[in-house]
């Protein structure tokens, strides 16, 4: 797959997808990130057009980062995605769209504002930079205006093979679970305990190496995670799902998430 490289001075643009061709723009780096990059799958995918999509689209709003400084066409401009979804969003689908891996009723009984984040992804020569400041910036003034209390969705872990991911899988589990106001659980038909080690037999910095960068970066906001991860086969991943809760979150933490916001 030929890769995008990251323009030398990059002009960021950070919005709201507007039209089908800002769309199929965010479709289309989905599908390089969890397709061609991650070997993913999925019952919608156009492999012609080079598209990720699936039927929840429609209902999300769709959070988009475009390196205008790119010498590339319009639909490889996106650099980065972030999939959001509120519970009135929701209510027209009759689920959120991480309900099918995960039992959400403590925080849809919460009776909180809730945001559902997903498909969340950079192309690699951004990550681990500047874009993903732009893209927390976008989002925290989306969180701002639609008065959001609680964020979660699900992150991934590249493969399946639950034995290779043990130790950060175990990790996560007694260092990160989340309170029991906030703790989602896996759902128990494909209930995947996390608590594979006990804590005190884990080799705790390299288990955190293992923790892929974005699951790092919302550990450090104050995120928790939930109980139970999920195996998904069609995407080559192991999920956990992720919850955060704005009021939990200190004066640090807070800085970091709105960096670049202004109101």
């Amino acid at each position: 797959m030929s890769e995008t490289m990251a323009s030398q001075d990059p002009d960021f643009t950070i919005k709201l997808v507007e039209t089908p061709e800002e769309l199929m723009a965010a479709q289309r780096l989905r599908y390089r990130v969890f397709i061609e990059e991650l070997g993913g799958a999925g019952e919608m995918v156009d492999h012609a057009a080079r598209l990720e999509k699936d039927r929840f689209d429609p209902y999300f709003d769709h959070l988009i980062l475009i390196d205008n400084a790119l010498d590339a066409p319009p639909i490889d401009k996106v650099v980065g995605v972030y999939r959001l979804l509120r519970a009135e969003q929701a209510a027209q689908i009759g689920q959120f769209y991480s309900e099918d891996e995960y039992d959400l009723r403590v925080l849809k009984q919460s009776g909180r504002r809730l945001l559902e984040l997903g498909r969340s992804c950079l192309l690699p020569h951004y990550r681990g930079g500047a874009a993903m400041f732009h893209l927390w910036s976008g989002l925290a003034a989306y969180v701002f205006e639609h008065e959001i209390e609680v964020l979660f969705g699900v992150a991934s872990f590249h493969g399946t093979d639950v034995d290779a991911l043990a130790a950060p899988l175990s990790l996560l589990h007694h260092r990160h679970l989340a309170p029991q106001d906030l703790r989602v659980r896996a759902q128990a038909p494909h209930f995947q305990p996390m608590d594979l080690i006990p804590e005190d037999q884990i080799d705790r910095r390299k288990a955190m190496l293992e923790v892929p960068a974005l699951i790092k970066a919302y550990l450090r906001l104050g995120g928790f995670v939930g109980e139970g991860a999920y195996v998904d086969h069609a995407f080559n991943t192991v999920d956990v799902c992720l919850v955060m809760d704005t009021k939990r979150m200190n004066a640090k933490q807070k800085a970091i998430y709105t960096k670049g916001l202004q109101a």
